[in-house]
């Protein structure tokens, strides 16, 4: 077996007709002059497509930075949605398709979760709160919330503040009862 004759660019150009005798030449006597006067002068001369290469290099660099810096984002993101609906699924409260409605706004329209009413009480006294996870209501004790909150606030759609049940004792109106929420 003979192995195959490899030839240099200069021959592949030539064969390939993309080139010719006298370019060839011109190049290699220009190649000529500049290591001349390059060893004559001392002073390296700059060669404008070895600097416009590297220029395009650095460009390249760039881009594929920030590009690294855009696909670590977008894994990031993936894993703190993946990380919230886990914490969400996990610590989820019950809801009660034959309890007591529950009335909330989430982007101005008003929905409606059907609860026990013990769940109910504790949305409105702060000790439960609503995050919203593709789409879907769960209802979350208030340490969870406050959790999921800390990583995304956009995924918590209620999380009343906690309120005191102690009525301080100079307050005129401490014998009326004032209404959470009003029954829709």
């Amino acid at each position: 077996m003979k192995k195959p004759q490899t030839l240099s660019l200069q021959e592949q150009l030539l064969k390939s007709g993309l080139s010719n005798d006298a370019k060839l030449k011109q190049v290699k006597a220009e190649k000529r002059k500049q290591t001349k006067l390059e060893r004559n002068t001392g002073v390296e001369i700059i060669d404008e497509i070895k600097l416009s290469a590297e220029q395009l290099r650095q460009q390249q660099v760039e881009r594929d930075r920030e590009l690294n810096r855009q696909h670590k984002l977008a894994e990031e993101q993936k894993a703190l949605v993946a990380q919230i609906k886990q914490i969400v699924e996990m610590n989820r409260i019950a809801q009660d398709p034959n309890g007591v409605a529950y009335n909330f706004t989430d982007d101005n329209k008003v929905k409606t979760l059907y609860v026990a009413e013990k769940v109910r009480v504790a949305l409105i006294n702060g000790r439960a709160g609503i995050a919203k996870v593709d789409s879907h209501y769960q209802i979350v004790p208030a340490e969870v919330a406050r959790k999921v909150h800390e990583r995304d606030a956009a995924v918590i759609v209620v999380l009343n503040e906690a309120t005191q049940d102690v009525a301080a004792a100079d307050d005129p109106y401490a014998a009326f009862q004032i209404p959470d929420d009003l029954m829709w």
